[in-house]
């Protein structure tokens, strides 16, 4: 079983496991009882099937979810410097850290914010056992915040939710520590985010340094000052000259030359002319081997002699511009010239970029003077080894530089450049080692798309298509569709243009509902034609008519027949039969859309799509030419036949490529009919694997309810009730923070739990999980709704089976045998409506048996329910017997016990 199936807390006592715990260091960690604990452990050996808690914390090494390893703060910056001072504001920030709460360090940029949270979450680290993340907002732009927080969580969407529930989502229920670090300049997005996790997320708490405060309510604001003088300012100048100044030894004897301890009063004078700021103290300190104090005291005077006029309202940023701007007087031509050009990258980059950005240098000539710049603390090494970044502050000046120099556009060119090469690079190794690299320079990809030239051109174009692949890879896709779409507008072709907007309408299926990738693939199909490439938009305009009637649920109108016949008239006439794959798409499109009076596919028709798709040998094609024969069956009730051609479509997904949006409406529709097949045909173990298999996908699994809809049903008709109630809460808890859309699906789930409460004669929990499933449906619920009342109402006769209730039976049992016979819950509602039936002493229960045995044929449970419906009515014992050895065989545990009462 996955580990998708153990609940919050088990999941929690399994990493503790993994960290090597004892029962005791576990309870102690997460504040419950040893008892508890060893339950929790009893609970997970069964689960996992394995034989020790050795077994357990080898489990707990593998990836069940995307979260840092125990304890730890995933994105973490290092420093090579100790800290100095901020005691009290420290302790004044870890009194503040309680669940569900928001803490914003404010202050001028260079006061130290960064440093202190990074303090400040290490020394918090115990009141958080499963750790939590470290975001560097500095690269990140409005609306790409959510995503930021979703790469260092290593989350991603999935159909039907978004970033921002995936976030929140991962963060889950239990103590975390989310550190959103440099938000000023995206203060609506980082609002959003909080104030979403702080809603959704009780045990989780938010710490954030920003310029000014977000404005979230309940948010707490700890002013951050320059650090006060005649006190760890100095200290803190002292610590940093001995980094650079071996000489150094902080004594108070007069000295003015380099490695001679310097007087105190020039010392206290020099903190005092950088206002404490600890960015400028430490660029200042930088220079103290080569200028000692007196002529570092002097330097500074002259620089900040420069900025008297300023009129920036704080004097504090003229000072720190003073210091970085002296710094920069003291380079040399060619420490300059990088200096500037650094300015482009948004992010950390290696030497392989900064060569990029400095053609007129030889690689090790940018390598020199990258190492000069990381010395006098202009250049910061970045977090991964053999990477750089500029400090925001630093930055900001060298873009001035940058600007002045005239040199802005050259340098962004250029950028762009190493940017495409990158993205295309990556995009070319998604079988490899990629998402590591991609996630160091992402930002920048980012940054060169945005600043690149407006309108078409082949290096933005490059760069767009590429970061859409990398981005829905990374299952960032929301971003991809949009990266994908704006390729169309970069495109230097109309046929480019046309293969872009295909892309885009394949990654909505992932994303959104399907009558977006229905518009694209109209307006593809337009760009196609008007480059000339006709077999582009022959499959454009086939797959239109394809996705309008196969995926009709996510059209809000439905797309008149006559519009879609035209589009297919259209598509014959302009493509290729003699190519394969316009002909399946052709073939596919033709059964899908038939001529009047027939609605259905023609069943002739939909194995010659099938047969054509088989020639191309592409499995998408087939997969999706194979639902035209499947869909008809399950609609049909010829649920065997269904299940066989879905299990042949789940084969094929593994032969998929899942990192392209192609294959995505195959995965996502493949894996939900196997389900419903199964389910339908009462095969519950495979409904089972399916749901399971649901549960750990890396494209559908990550959602917070769907997979537990899809695990209780099975798990429910199994007699498994104790596994199916861990995801009932989860499941309605997570369903009603995401603003409780209409979901019908969700209903039979709600059902299921229901069914199982009453089972147990918990009559107050099935009557609340009965509420819910109305509820799912909504006051205006869509057409799959019907099969949701249907499978209520086999609860509802279920239970009243089991409690041998009378009264009320005639209702429940027409309300079981309402609807078609072919619907998917028929089978189930019927064959417990006639065993009521039975029970109830209605008028005429071989009816009821007769009626029944007409829907229940293609369903294994209702044929074992069915027998002992009959073994009942006729004291029919080997019926009962026959009943019994089904229900064995299909591991049906509780209708099993139940079952074998009736044979004693």
């Amino acid at each position: 079983m996955s580990a998708n199936s153990v609940s919050q807390r088990e999941a929690e006592v399994l990493a503790l496991l993994g960290a090597h715990l004892s029962n005791a260091q576990i309870a102690g960690r997460l504040h419950i009882s040893v008892r508890t604990v060893e339950n929790h452990v009893s609970s997970l050996l069964r689960k996992h099937g394995v034989a020790d808690r050795r077994a357990l914390a080898a489990l707990a090494d593998r990836p069940h979810d995307a979260l840092p390893p125990l304890g730890q703060i995933a994105g973490m910056p290092t420093w090579r410097t100790g800290f100095i001072g901020r005691a009290h504001e420290r302790d004044a920030v870890l009194g503040l850290l309680q669940p569900r709460g928001l803490v914003t360090l404010a202050g001028p940029g260079g006061v130290g914010k960064t440093r202190l949270a990074a303090v400040v979450a290490e020394a918090a680290a115990p009141e958080f056992p499963l750790g939590g993340a470290f975001v560097d907002l500095v690269p990140v732009r409005d609306g790409q915040v959510a995503g930021a927080v979703a790469r260092v969580l290593g989350v991603g969407e999935s159909p039907g939710q978004s970033l921002e529930d995936a976030v929140a989502y991962a963060l889950g229920q239990t103590r975390r520590l989310l550190i959103l670090d440099n938000c000023e300049h995206a203060l609506d997005s980082v609002a959003a985010l909080a104030d979403r996790v702080l809603s959704r997320c009780p045990g989780v708490t938010v710490l954030a340094t920003s310029r000014e405060r977000l404005g979230v309510p309940g948010e707490r604001v700890v002013p951050i000052s320059p650090l006060p003088l005649a006190s760890d300012v100095e200290a803190l100048f002292a610590d940093r000259v001995a980094e650079v100044d071996p000489g150094w030894d902080g004594a108070a004897a007069p000295g003015t030359g380099p490695s001679q301890p310097a007087e105190p009063a020039i010392v206290a004078e020099i903190c005092a002319r950088l206002d404490g700021m600890p960015l400028a103290i430490e660029l200042a300190a930088a220079r103290y081997g080569s200028l000692g104090a007196e002529g570092l005291l002097a330097a500074l005077d002259d620089a900040l002699r420069l900025l008297a006029g300023s009129r920036h309202p704080d004097e504090r940023h003229r000072s720190l511009r003073a210091v970085i701007g002296w710094s920069h007087d003291l380079l040399d031509a060619d420490e300059r010239a990088l200096f500037s050009r650094l300015a482009v990258f948004s992010g950390a980059f290696d030497l392989d970029a900064a060569c990029r950005v400095a053609p007129f240098a030889s690689r090790s000539a940018v390598a020199n003077v990258l190492g000069r710049l990381v010395d006098k603390s202009l250049v910061a090494r970045g977090r991964g080894a053999g990477s750089w970044r500029l400090l925001e502050t630093v930055r900001a000046y060298a873009m001035d530089r940058l600007e002045a120099s005239g040199d802005l556009d050259e340098v962004r060119d250029l950028h762009l450049g190493w940017a495409a090469d990158t993205a295309h690079e990556l995009a070319g190794n998604l079988d490899g080692q990629w998402r590591d690299r991609f996630d160091a320079v992402c930002d920048d990809l980012r940054a060169a798309l945005r600043n690149a030239p407006p309108g078409p051109g082949v290096v933005p174009h490059r760069l767009a298509r590429s970061l859409g692949l990398l981005a829905y890879a990374r299952r960032l896709v929301s971003e991809a569709l949009e990266h994908f779409k704006e390729a169309a507008r970069r495109a230097p072709t109309a046929s480019a243009a046309a293969a872009d907007l295909r892309t885009a309408a394949q990654a909505v299926y992932a994303v959104g509902l399907a009558h977006g990738a229905f518009d694209l693939l109209v307006e593809s199909a337009a760009r196609a034609e008007s480059a000339g490439d006709h077999d582009a938009q022959a499959i454009a305009l086939a797959q239109a008519v394809v996705t309008a009637r196969r995926f009709t649920s996510g059209f809000p109108d439905p797309i008149p027949g006559a519009r879609l016949r035209e589009l297919l008239d259209r598509a014959t006439a302009a493509g290729d039969p003699g190519d394969p794959v316009v002909s399946a798409q052709l073939a596919a499109a033709t059964a899908w859309c038939p001529r009047p009076p027939r609605t259905a596919p023609d069943p002739s028709l939909a194995h010659a799509a099938v047969a054509a798709a088989r020639l191309c040998g592409d499995p998408v094609l087939i997969g999706a030419a194979l639902d035209l024969p499947g869909t008809p069956a399950l609609h049909a009730g010829r649920f065997r036949e269904a299940c066989e051609i879905a299990r042949e479509r789940l084969a094929l997904v593994e032969l998929m490529n899942r990192r392209h949006p192609a294959a995505a409406a195959e995965i996502l529709d493949s894996f939900h009919n196997a389900w419903l097949c199964a389910l339908a045909a009462g095969d519950l173990l495979a409904a089972l694997s399916t749901a399971e298999r649901i549960a750990c996908d890396e494209l559908l699994g990550a959602h917070p309810y769907r997979p537990a809809g899809k695990l209780i049903p099975p798990l429910v008709l199994l007699g498994r009730f104790d596994e199916a109630l861990e995801h009932a809460e989860p499941m309605w808890q997570a369903w009603r923070r995401s603003g409780m859309p209409i979901a019908a699906w969700l209903s039979p789930a709600a059902s299921a739990i229901a069914l199982a409460h009453g089972l147990r004669g918990d009559h107050a929990s099935y009557r609340l999980w009965r509420n819910r499933a109305e509820r799912a449906l909504g006051t205006d619920a869509p057409a799959p709704a019907r099969d949701a009342m249907v499978f209520a109402a086999f609860v509802d006769a279920r239970v009243a089976v089991d409690a041998g209730a009378a009264e009320g039976a005639p209702s429940l049992i027409t309300r079981a045998f309402a609807g078609s016979p072919t619907a998917w819950p028929a089978a189930y509602a019927r064959a417990a409506a006639a065993e009521l039936a039975v029970l109830a002493g209605s008028p005429d229960p071989d009816r009821h048996l007769i009626a029944a045995a007409e829907t229940v044929g293609e369903n294994d449970w209702a044929t074992a329910c069915l027998l002992r419906a009959r073994g009942r009515l006729h004291g029919d014992r080997a019926a009962v017997e026959e009943s019994l050895r089904e229900w064995s065989r299909l591991d049906a545990r509780f209708e099993r016990d139940r079952t074998s009462r009736l044979c004693r």
